[in-house]
């Protein structure tokens, strides 16, 4: 069986190391899917779930508030700051979160204070569609 090796990796910890048949994640210009042997590629991603088909025909979800995407021909790697195992990710933490963003949105007194609560608003609308997405497959 071909697979490639995928290592999604957070600023606090490794989320997940394995073998993979294919990783679907969310690029800046759109969805990415890597198999084995793709074109090497570094790029940003954005916030969205990165699905990772397992070897074993399984399937992993991690949650990614975006970072930056390697790909090589036998390895992939994901680096974000805030990475989240679909099977942590907590309904009512982040409704509330996405809640205080938006009435940081509304309270936003300078253009710099809009930008980061706007910032905020779409991680949280990522996540929440992230938990969407894992609950369903579950």
């Amino acid at each position: 069986m071909n697979t490639i090796h995928v290592d999604v990796v957070s600023a606090e910890e490794s989320i997940f190391s394995g073998e993979a048949r294919f990783v679907a994640l969310p690029g800046e210009a759109g969805e990415l899917g890597i198999y084995p042997r793709h074109t090497p590629l570094i790029t940003r991603i954005k916030a969205g779930s990165v699905r990772i088909e397992l070897a074993d025909g399984g399937e992993e979800f991690v949650f990614v508030a975006g970072g930056i995407l390697e790909v090589q021909p036998n390895c992939v790697t994901v680096l974000s700051d805030t990475a989240i195992r679909g099977k942590d990710l907590d309904d009512e933490k982040a409704n509330e979160a996405r809640q205080a963003a938006e009435e940081a949105v509304k309270n936003a007194k300078t253009d710099l204070d809009l930008a980061k609560a706007s910032s905020e608003l779409a991680i949280m609308a990522a996540q929440i569609s992230a938990l969407r997405r894992y609950r369903g497959k579950k």
